[in-house]
């Protein structure tokens, strides 16, 4: 049995000797990864394996072995989802029939892969925010049945409304539990036909429009065995205004209920109304690949620390003002996939560290987090046996800062292996910037985090050594503005990657400790991750605090 040290006494050890961060190789990668003849790094297009073969040869270059039984790549199969001929949304039940119109006044698509849905006088039953979480004592499901019926649930957490992080569900920053993909997931859990999330702006941190746009064309999920009929027939989103004169056809006040679901012991309430809605979906099948490369542990090999990148972008996109269509994803994220080549031979140089070391390159981040989905539903190292592991994406080609900025806030123990990296590069740290939005659960860490795994997701703040905090917060706002998912976001001969050289230096750092440490990082007490990571580590024989 494996024993643990407390992160604290852990990160007493001395700091590690840091080798040098080789800025040519990465302006290389990110130059070659960014240019025109890789198109925009199109998942499972004709320029995929070109693609390919320039990270596996980086990879061999920076001295990583084949992660994969002997070979470089993971399959991931994906299916793309087309919806068309939707029904409008028709309630029934009330005084008289209520009709909604698809796009202005509801989405709805199918994780199912079936050529047709047919949602048909479905029972509706309001479930409040839609959370069971045993860890806080809080099951908006407890005491009612949905199997077979429509489950009416509002966007974010119970108490998004606090100004703080105080409350059972941090309050202002978002938990898992306050994300639509949770929602969505736990009504199949429950049983339910379909789901209808209820939208509103401020706690969704987004407008119609963006769902709107979203649901619009094709859906893109994970090959599954049994092609996701483990899933809700349908899933959707209603406008507010539409639920409420749903809610006010069933004699319900949507605002009085909305408060009364803040509450624990909220019961469900069956709306007494029915709902009809089809449509038809288009099927894709096809194949993309995850890039693995390892560096084996010297004493624990058998113990893993991971470093994640994702490699695709959005290939051949809307065209600029100049007939530019394609978005090269220079920042977002060659840049990425540049750190990894340059940590893999940082830690080649440093000599090999007790565990092993794995360098996974993703594919299909940008379609909702599917290569590393992939990957954490098909491990190639057991999760249980993966310590903790470093997501970088989106490196900024910005000079030095003062600063790092955690994503997620303090979620587990890692956070004491931070806090001595922050003090050895003289760094302060940042709160995070709209720690409403949920950004914590939106980019390929949280795949692994969401099965237990301890995953940092930092990076650089916006305080610059050169320009201070105005400068680098005109810079991000000029990228996010300008550059953020079009096809202006590409590699210049004049970027400055001494910055990215400190980001990757800190990312070094971070992974190093756990790979040459005996910690086995786990979530604070009350996380929503907690009980999943105290179940894989007694599996993998570790002893928890």
């Amino acid at each position: 049995m494996a024993s643990v040290l407390v992160a604290s006494a852990a990160m007493a050890a001395p700091a590690p000797k840091v080798p040098p961060v080789d800025q040519a190789l990465m302006r290389d990668m990110v130059k070659t990864l960014a240019s025109d003849a890789l198109e925009g790094r199109g998942p499972s297009t004709a320029v995929e394996p070109k693609v390919l073969d320039a990270i596996i040869a980086r990879f061999k270059q920076a001295g990583l072995q084949p992660g994969n039984k002997g070979g470089w790549l993971q399959d991931v199969p994906t299916v793309e989802v087309t919806a068309s001929n939707v029904s409008p949304l028709v309630v029934t039940g009330g005084a008289q029939p209520l009709t909604f119109t698809r796009g202005k006044d509801f989405v709805a698509g199918s994780y199912r892969i079936t050529p047709k849905t047919d949602v048909r006088d479905s029972e509706l039953v309001f479930v409040g925010y839609g959370v069971n979480a045993p860890e806080l004592g809080w099951n908006d499901y407890a005491g009612v049945d949905v199997k077979g019926k429509t489950v009416v649930i509002l966007v974010n957490d119970p108490d998004y409304e606090t100004a703080t992080e105080d409350g059972p569900f941090k309050g202002r920053r978002m938990t898992y539990y306050g994300r639509w993909t949770y929602k969505f997931e736990e009504a199949a859990r429950q049983g339910a036909k379909a789901a209808l999330i209820v939208h509103d702006t401020f706690p969704a941190a987004y407008g119609w429009n963006v769902v709107e746009s979203s649901w619009a064309g094709a859906q893109y999920f994970v090959q599954t065995p049994n092609d996701g009929m483990d899933q809700t027939e349908a899933n959707g989103w209603v406008q507010k205004p539409v639920a409420e004169a749903i809610f006010a056809a069933a004699g319900q006040n949507l605002a009085q209920l909305t408060a009364a679901a803040k509450q624990k012991g909220f019961k469900a309430v069956p709306l007494g109304l029915k709902v009809s809605f089809s449509f038809d979906n288009a099927i894709r099948r096809s194949v993309s690949h995850n890039v693995i490369g390892i560096l084996p542990g010297k004493t624990r090999p058998d113990e893993y620390v991971l470093y994640t990148a994702h490699w695709d972008h959005l290939g051949h996109c809307q065209a600029d003002a100049k007939g530019d269509d394609i978005c090269n994803g220079a920042v977002d994220n060659a840049t990425g996939v540049a750190a990894l080549a340059a940590l893999a031979k940082m830690n080649r140089a440093a000599g090999p560290a007790q565990r092993s070391e794995v360098f996974l390159a993703v594919t299909l981040e940008e379609s909702g987090l599917l290569g590393s989905e992939y990957y954490a539903r098909n491990p190639i190292y057991p999760l249980a046996k993966t310590v903790g592991g470093v997501n970088m994406d989106a490196l900024s080609p910005y000079g030095p800062t003062r600063d790092v900025q955690v994503t997620g806030g303090d979620k587990s123990e890692l956070t004491a292996i931070l806090q001595r990296v922050e003090r050895e590069m003289g760094l302060a740290e940042t709160p995070e910037d709209h720690a409403e939005r949920g950004h914590y659960y939106r980019s390929d860490h949280f795949s692994m985090a969401k099965r237990g795994v301890p995953m940092f997701a930092v990076g650089r703040g916006t305080d610059l050594v050169v320009g201070g905090k105005a400068a680098g917060d005109a810079a991000s706002e000029d990228y996010t503005n300008n550059r953020y998912h079009q096809p202006s976001d590409e590699y210049s001969d004049s970027w400055d990657f001494s910055g990215m050289a400190q980001e990757v230096e800190l990312y070094y750092r971070l992974g190093r400790a756990l790979a040459d440490s005996t910690v086995w990082p786990n979530w604070h007490p009350g996380d929503e991750f907690r009980a999943i990571r105290d179940r894989s580590l007694a599996e993998a024989g570790v002893k928890t605090k």
